[in-house]
């Protein structure tokens, strides 16, 4: 986890309710008034109740922090397709995979534990974009609306759909779905598995199950081992904030995206060499830019990973995603070498992302302890970074370059772009760097706080990261630039 607070803040009496992030305390302008209400039945296989999965307590940890968040999109529909197609999607969903049909239950002190519903009814709202309107910017406006309501999670389940159509037919579904139900890779299993219609149970364990697994002695043990790695690692530098800007302005929680499609063949270039994985390339990449900018030195990340390479994660549908951490020290080496340096400690912390997050507050609580007087491991003093590409994308991204590849930078370099696309009222971190993986290349999305780091700030580092791959793709001996640190 990234911060360390009292126990009185971090089970702070929410009542279940939790904002989205970013959202404003004033409701945004009301979506239009929805045509009718379908309720949907829905039953499935398993009911109980128990304790918060890891990923579970870790995002709840988050959200008591960010507010409530979220997965989802205004989703454009292909032609034909019916309000009854809709509620019967909505019921399969919700009958196959136990993390929709989960609430949240709170003991006296605010503390969550879960409950599985063997079935139950869901409602979704369908709105009418008829005569003038636009269905795509109703869509977006009811998607808006949900991410501003407040999420009750005692009564609600983590599921919200809306359908707009438009003379009879839905032109698109609104879906939001809340992070403790899942990741962004379940998603995408459950929208594999619902489009098929899969008939075969669930290939994942379902969540009770896994807080089972979590709480055996197996479980246990992994959850030792990942404390221990990142006790090591913690202990390897002292904790250094980042140092804060000179412009503190009155709007203060950004997000910018960087698009470039000269990054990918760099990558590929760099991989052919060091023979890393293209995650390890772009960490060390950001290493070197958080280095140089004096941000961070060395550079202790915190990659997000997905863990479905543990068994029986692969196909589930849950939050299982956590953070691990890595000290990547670049400084006085060529970009080859500081690659080749981080391929162990990235694995390593891709290894031990694996273990309750509660723990984690434990221990940086703990070491605060024996350094009194020492800065405290929070927030600003490493980053985070969430490599969302999937595995064929990642694979792909380390393949050799095409021989005219070198030829093509230029005109590639003159496509980057930059877009500062959001402010925030709610903090996020002072540096989360996101990854995706449009089809003109690579998309970098940072969010900052411009206390630390500003917009301009941030388009820099990441160019920064653009520049540093093309001048080390035909070029073994590019040094890194980033200054040996001295002292505390």
């Amino acid at each position: 986890m990234f911060f360390a607070e009292p126990e009185a803040v971090r089970y702070a009496a929410v009542a279940g309710v939790v904002r989205e992030p970013g959202t404003p305390e004033r409701p945004p302008a009301a979506p239009p008034l929805p045509a009718e209400r379908v309720t949907v039945t829905f039953a499935g296989d398993a009911a109980g109740a128990g304790e918060l999965t890891w990923g579970q307590r870790m995002v709840w940890l988050l959200m008591l922090r960010w507010g409530w968040l979220n997965i989802g999109a205004p989703m454009p529909q292909p032609p034909g397709r019916t309000v009854a197609d809709l509620a019967d999607e909505l019921r399969y969903m919700m009958s196959r995979f136990p993390s929709l049909r989960t609430r949240l239950r709170f003991d006296a002190e605010g503390r969550p534990s879960q409950e599985l519903f063997a079935d139950g009814e869901i409602t979704f709202e369908v709105y009418d974009a008829d005569g003038d309107a636009d269905p795509q910017k109703t869509a977006q406006a009811v998607y808006e609306a949900y991410l501003a309501t407040a999420r009750d999670f005692v009564r609600e389940w983590p599921l919200r759909v809306a359908a707009v159509r438009r003379e009879g037919a839905v032109t698109h579904m609104v879906i939001v779905v809340c992070h403790l139900a899942t990741d962004g890779v379940g998603v995408a299993v459950l929208f594999e598995e619902t489009t098929a219609r899969a008939a075969e149970p669930p290939r994942g364990m379902e969540q009770l199950e896994l807080v089972r697994w979590q709480d055996s002695p197996a479980g246990r043990r992994q959850a030792a081992a990942g404390l221990r790695h990142i006790e090591a690692e913690l202990r390897s530098v002292p904790p250094r904030p980042m140092p804060r800007s000179a412009d503190r302005g009155e709007r203060r929680h950004w997000t910018g995206t960087l698009t470039t499609a000269a990054l990918l063949p760099a990558v590929q270039g760099i991989a052919r060499r060091t023979r890393a994985d293209s995650s390890t390339i772009l960490l060390t990449l950001y290493a070197i830019a958080l280095g140089r900018r004096e941000l961070l030195n060395p550079a202790v990340l915190r990659p997000m990973v997905n863990n479905r390479f543990r068994p029986g994660l692969r196909k589930v549908v849950s939050h299982v995603t956590q953070s691990g951490v890595c000290v990547l020290d670049v400084a006085g080496a060529t970009v080859d070498e500081a690659v080749i340096r981080a391929r162990g400690p990235v694995r390593l912390a891709y290894k031990h992302a694996y273990y309750d997050p509660e723990d984690e507050l434990a221990l940086i609580d703990r070491l605060a302890r024996e350094q009194p007087g020492a800065a405290r491991w929070a927030g600003d003093t490493w980053a985070y970074v969430n490599d969302r590409r999937d595995a064929t994308t990642r694979i792909a991204a380390t393949t050799p370059p095409d021989a005219s590849a070198a030829d093509t930078i230029p005109e590639l370099l003159a496509r980057t772009e930059f877009r500062l696309t959001e402010w925030r009222d709610k903090p996020i971190e002072p540096l989360y760097l996101s990854i995706d993986d449009p089809a003109e290349g690579i998309m970098f999305t940072l969010r900052g706080d411009s206390w630390y780091v500003t917009p301009a700030d941030g388009e820099a580092l990441l160019r920064d990261m653009e520049s540093l791959a093309v001048a080390a793709m035909s070029d073994p001996a590019v040094p890194t630039a980033v200054p040996v640190h001295n002292g505390p």
